[in-house]
């Protein structure tokens, strides 16, 4: 069905809540007064408490009950953010679903930015931001996961990837169909999808608290999205491998050649321990890398699920 620009078309946005009890009503204020400027467009807010330790849901069953386009679903226990995300894409029900941030970091105010770049043609299109508001450390990790992905899951290198995206409803029904534990939301775009496009949008600071991610969730992030979505980490394993293999042999051949020339010469005990140390420090890092690949086939095997809904503030007939 194509739709007519006289349509009135509906956006679903999208917040995964954690810690922002104090921010979200800021945040969804924000998305109400942006969208009431455009009769257009009709909305719904989708707000998943991610098993927030305060009393974010609380907050969000007084918004739903104040405004019925607000739904809140609330997790048993903490999934993780795109788990989150993934359970409110399962609720949504707009043409176009927007993901954003619980901290007020991503403008929603330029929300119609977004979507006037994806009616452009595009099936999904980013918002990226030309000066972050993020300390060093964040700002680290953020290129290191951008080179990572580009390597690893085929983010093409003009692309920049935030929170603050927005989709088609096809795109949202395709990567609903994905049921394993383990989500990685640019993962499922990319291979659903290479219409995307990317707009400028202003970054701002949080209106309050510290950023959730540590260092080990960090770690534990890219680790899911690089071994999720692809095997070429296996592929860069037996690369190690093979000149591992190769480095030994062209060792092993001249401490031979030298010991045939110089049968004086004391045999190297630093350096042969120096070698076994190196080579039976990779045997284990790429045995531990295979086995991150048999832990999630076990754990998909035995239906480990994505995320488990608690309860909603509203009636949901879907299946």
């Amino acid at each position: 069905h194509c739709m007519t620009a006289s349509e009135t078309k509906k956006i679903s946005f999208v917040i995964p809540c954690y810690r922002s009890e104090h921010t979200i009503n800021t945040v969804v204020q924000e998305i109400q007064d942006t969208v009431k400027t455009k009769p257009n467009y009709d909305y719904e807010i989708i707000l998943v408490n991610d098993a927030s330790p305060d009393n974010v849901w609380e907050v969000i069953c007084k918004l739903s009950e104040n405004n019925p386009k607000i739904k809140g679903v609330c997790l048993a226990k903490n999934f993780g953010q795109h788990s989150a995300l993934m359970a409110g894409y399962k609720k949504a029900t707009g043409d176009y679903i927007i993901s954003l941030d619980d901290d007020g970091q991503t403008p929603a105010s330029e929300t119609f930015l977004l979507v006037d770049e994806l009616e452009k043609g595009y099936d999904v299109v980013y918002g990226f931001y030309r000066h972050i508001k993020q300390h060093i450390f964040r700002r680290l990790a953020s290129w290191v996961n951008k080179k990572m992905a580009q390597k690893i899951i085929g983010q093409p290198k003009s692309l920049h990837t935030t929170s603050f995206f927005i989709m088609r409803r096809f795109i949202v029904n395709e990567i609903v169909r994905y049921a394993h534990p383990f989500a990685y939301i640019s993962g499922l775009i990319f291979r659903a999808t290479n219409s995307i496009g990317n707009v400028e949008v202003k970054h701002r600071l949080r209106l309050e608290g510290k950023s959730g991610y540590t260092i080990r969730g960090l770690l534990a992030l890219w680790i899911n999205g690089f071994t999720a979505f692809s095997v070429k980490p296996l592929r860069f394993a037996t690369f190690v491998g093979i000149f591992c293999a190769i480095i030994g042999l062209i060792a092993g051949l001249y401490v031979i050649s030298q010991k045939l020339s110089y049968p004086d010469m004391p045999i190297g005990y630093a350096s042969t321990m120096s070698a076994l140390l190196f080579i039976g420090g990779m045997i284990m890092l790429l045995l531990g890398l295979i086995g991150e690949y048999i832990g999630r086939i076990y754990i998909s095997i035995n239906q480990a699920p994505q995320y488990v809904i608690r309860e909603t503030t509203f009636k949901d007939n879907a299946t």
